[in-house]
């Protein structure tokens, strides 16, 4: 049965009908709330079972749905959900789903592309998977989905982006007037064992054998777990950490993200991510004459062929190799 109640000046309209999901959606006038509702209740005596239509769905239920029954699985949640709240503030979620066709998404794309082609692809990319379960899993009745309809934005560039001469000493001398004590330790730790920051920061003493030298990270992004081998600078970085707790690094994402953006802004440094420090140090493996399955073993790349984005290699370096001599 459909019933309808007001709300904090509002009206909420719900449906609830046995082997059909329950409804929700809030209007502003009971008039309103009260034709939603006899639709619905009329479709369902009708035989319709997926009354989850677009008609009565915005693309913000949809998304709000998938930020918190997707996203939290994900081993990129923290990133995702902060794209999803900038996305749920986008006009384009309040579009109903009824409505939401491929010209509008078109439009939407080639607006947000003017604030990166990284970021429009990244919202078509949710968009459409969300959709793409709401039509499959969540019982709302869509035609298509209407993201497979539009040219998602591609030519993103890889990032080659390595440390340019003077740049670490920037670094470290901002690093002094840091408040954050852990960021600086964990710049020296990525440029050491080229691990991801999210790596970094699940590390733990447990998984950690100084006498082997060696620690295991058991969750990394690729799903699997490995051994990362130290160098005797990233062994003693480590030991000057406090030991107040099981990890390593006892400090957030939030702390590292905010702490390098500040570092690079006092060093007066352009244009570097924490994550291109992963490109370097893997660039300095090859450097140092390690092979690409040694390189891989330490890096985590499954897939060879994606070790030569790291591969930039300074050519004076490699005028210092015996093959030019």
């Amino acid at each position: 049965m459909g019933s309808i109640r007001k709300r904090n000046g509002k009206f909420q309209a719900q449906v609830r009908r046995e082997g059909v999901p329950d409804l929700s959606k809030t209007f502003t006038s009971r008039k309103d709330a009260t034709v939603w509702v006899r639709g619905l209740e009329a479709r369902i005596d009708a035989g319709e079972t997926t009354v989850a239509a677009a008609k009565a769905i915005t693309l913000a239920d949809v998304l709000l749905r998938y930020s918190q029954e997707v996203t939290p699985h994900k081993k990129g949640r923290e990133a995702e959900q902060r794209r999803l709240n900038r996305l749920l503030g986008d006009p384009i979620t309040k579009v109903l789903l009824g409505k939401l066709d491929s010209m509008t998404l078109a439009r939407f794309r080639d607006r947000r592309v003017e604030d990166g082609v990284r970021a429009a692809q990244y919202d078509l990319i949710i968009i459409r998977h969300a959709l793409k379960l709401a039509r499959m899993e969540w019982g709302i009745s869509m035609p298509s989905n209407p993201v497979d309809g539009i040219r998602i934005p591609n030519g993103i560039r890889t990032r080659e982006r390595r440390l340019m001469e003077g740049e670490y000493d920037k670094l470290q001398e901002a690093a002094l007037s840091c408040k954050n004590t852990f960021i600086w330790p964990a710049v020296r730790f990525a440029l050491e064992t080229a691990v991801r920051r999210s790596e970094l920061l699940s590390m733990s003493w447990v998984n950690t054998d100084l006498d082997r030298r060696i620690v295991m990270l058991p969750d990394t992004k690729n799903g699997t777990k490995r051994e990362v081998p130290l160098t005797t600078a990233a062994i003693d970085i480590i030991q000057k950490l406090p030991k107040r707790c099981d990890r390593v690094f006892e400090t957030t994402d939030y702390s590292i993200r905010h702490g390098w953006d500040r570092l690079v802004k006092r060093a007066g440094i352009k244009d570097l991510r924490f994550h291109d420090l992963r490109h370097e140090a893997v660039s300095r493996l090859f450097e140092a004459g390690l092979s690409i399955p040694e390189v891989a073993l330490i890096s985590g790349h499954k897939d060879y062929r994606m070790l030569a984005r790291y591969t930039h290699l300074k050519a004076d370096t490699l005028v210092m190799h015996p093959h030019f001599s």
